[in-house]
């Protein structure tokens, strides 16, 4: 069975704010505050029917395991953000972060058909900067000082792939992502 990326809903609001809320988690995200659940309604209301964004759940073998966001999508600069999280951890180093990438990559370039998709790192997450830089995403800016949080300032890594760098890497990131061993 694949990973399945199905599109966010109110009904999964209290499994994504738990997400978010851990430890686990948001140490890897540029804010740490516990989420309230009105906090969490507001967001998705916000969200829901911004046209220059999309929230997916990502599902494997019929289970939630995490968020994915295609964000910041921009018709003049051809370009967007994306960010994921495993909220279920036992699932993290068996590929699913890999299957979870391809698909949003061929989504980007292919149905969106935008010219680069763009993401940001905290410099300490190195095994998310290589599995990027696996999928053949490219450093193209350190941002010093980049993010407070919990009282310290944070760097952060900038990334980016081109649509000419996937359609010509498409079919190996596919192989590295469908028939690893």
């Amino acid at each position: 069975m694949d990973v399945v990326l199905r599109k966010l809903t109110e009904k999964d609001l209290e499994t994504v704010r738990n997400w978010r809320n851990s430890d686990e988690v948001s140490k890897y995200m540029y804010t740490s505050e516990i989420i309230t659940k009105e906090q969490q309604i507001n967001w998705f209301e916000r969200i829901k029917n911004d046209k220059g964004s999309i929230y997916w759940m990502i599902e494997y073998n019929g289970k939630s395991l995490g968020l994915v966001s295609v964000t910041n999508v921009d018709r003049v600069l051809n370009s967007c953000y994306w960010a994921f999280y495993l909220g279920d951890t036992s699932v993290r180093g068996v590929g699913i972060g890999g299957k979870v990438e391809y698909n949003v990559l061929k989504y980007v370039f292919e149905k969106l058909k935008l010219n680069k998709l763009r993401c940001e790192v905290f410099s300490f997450n190195e095994a998310v900067i290589r599995m990027h830089e696996k999928y053949g995403f490219r450093r193209e800016a350190y941002y010093r000082e980049h993010c407070l949080k919990n009282g310290k300032y944070m760097d952060v890594v900038g990334l980016a792939m081109l649509k000419s760098e996937w359609f010509n890497l498409k079919n190996i990131i596919y192989d590295k992502v469908y028939k690893r061993n």
